[in-house]
């Protein structure tokens, strides 16, 4: 189980620092939850993770279900000694390949039309209609089917899977299984789908059987009522924390919206999770209305592909032109990679295909985006924001 304590709440907005106490550890909050999809943060060891100010991280059980799958991980004592991992833990609950390996795919959209648009730009103006489904899964009452992305053979996921599954990886917080629904879906899919997503809720609750903390998660679209008989229910199941999940709209503005709707109804003290959003632009407007943890890809995602993130802006080692910068990628910051490289040799390393410049530029966008969110829980205790 956890315990979740309010140290401060903002007198300017609903910003909070807050102390969340797991079996592995606690962590001050808000804070940012890197993912480690497979049981690891791409190309960083568990050490080198800590070292990045990281005290948390996301597993995705789907992903580790297809492989090595939970009974591997189970056998070796859970994901805290599998991955070497002495800090606190989440896994999702699989919703979110409902829509990335569903409609997401087939249409080339993120979980914002405008923030991650894919393939076709954002412009695809299709609508996903009530009884639409996705080219390769089927989604139903009972649960989903999927196609596996590693060898096409069809695998099920519903709400007692998923919890079975989860409970077996052993992480300190787990999510309820849900529909992530696509941003270009029409008023009665996204009814429906709710509907479904609140009853798995309840089957999730009633399926778990340890003492793992279970986290319900709010849908609704950007359909304001929706997003409050959603708030309003999952804040009524008992769950100790929540995550606001789905798609968020059309633009940033639209996510701020959605996020106002759903706070009011859920517990003031009890944690809230965003999921899949965290761009350092969006930081300190999101933890303004009350979010305590949000896992987000960008720092390491941006990494793998030569992208540092500075006080100055984004830097791409892919350019020729670093490679007579002997400067480091940030002067302020004071992580090992600064401290040891400079842009020069990473642009060459890069450009050179080689691993080791996804381990640095990993290990300084981790360290900075955890160091930007440090900044952020300072201005919240000195009542900046």
């Amino acid at each position: 189980m956890i315990e979740f304590r309010i140290l401060k709440q903002s007198k300017k907005s609903g910003a909070r620092i807050g102390i969340l106490k797991t079996t592995h550890g606690e962590i001050e909050t808000p804070s940012l939850v890197p993912v480690a999809t497979r049981a690891a943060i791409k190309t960083l060891t568990a050490r080198e993770t800590e070292r990045t100010k990281s005290r948390i991280l996301i597993a995705n059980t789907f992903h580790l279900h297809l492989r090595p799958g939970e009974h591997i991980i189970k056998h070796a004592g859970g994901l805290h000694p599998f991955m070497r991992w002495n800090h606190p833990l989440m896994t999702d609950s699989g919703g979110f390949q409902v829509f990335s390996l569903g409609f997401g795919k087939d249409m080339g959209v993120g979980k914002l039309l405008k923030i991650f648009p894919e393939g076709n730009g954002g412009k695809n103006k299709e609508t996903v209609r009530t009884h639409h489904q996705p080219k390769e899964m089927k989604i139903a009452d009972e649960g989903v089917w999927f196609r596996s992305p590693i060898d096409g053979r069809k695998l099920f996921l519903g709400p007692k899977e998923s919890i079975k599954i989860q409970e077996s990886l052993g992480a300190d917080i787990m999510f309820a299984f849900d529909e992530c629904t696509p941003p270009l879906a029409t008023r009665p899919y996204i009814e429906r789908s709710l509907a479904r997503t609140h009853a798995w809720a309840k089957i999730c609750l009633d399926a778990q059987k340890t003492k793992q903390a279970l986290f319900g998660i709010v849908q609704g679209s950007h359909f304001k009522d929706l997003r409050e008989k959603s708030a309003k229910f999952i804040g009524g199941l008992g769950f100790p924390g929540f995550g606001i999940g789905g798609d968020l709209g059309s633009s940033k503005e639209d996510m701020l919206k959605i996020l106002d709707w759903t706070m009011p109804h859920l517990a003031e003290e009890k944690p809230r999770h965003l999921l899949g959003i965290g761009y350092l632009q969006d930081m300190e407007a999101i933890i303004k209305t009350g979010i305590d943890l949000f896992d987000c890809t960008v720092p390491t995602h941006y990494a793998r592909r030569g992208i540092a993130f500075t006080a100055l802006g984004k830097l791409n080692l892919n350019r020729t032109f670093f490679l007579k910068d002997k400067k480091p990628l940030d002067k302020k910051c004071s992580c090992e990679t600064c401290a040891e490289y400079t842009r020069d040799y990473i642009c060459h390393l890069m450009r050179a295909g080689e691993i080791t410049a996804m381990r640095l530029l990993t290990f300084h966008n981790l360290f900075y985006f955890n160091t930007f969110v440090e900044g952020i829980r300072d201005k919240i205790k000195r009542g900046k924001i």
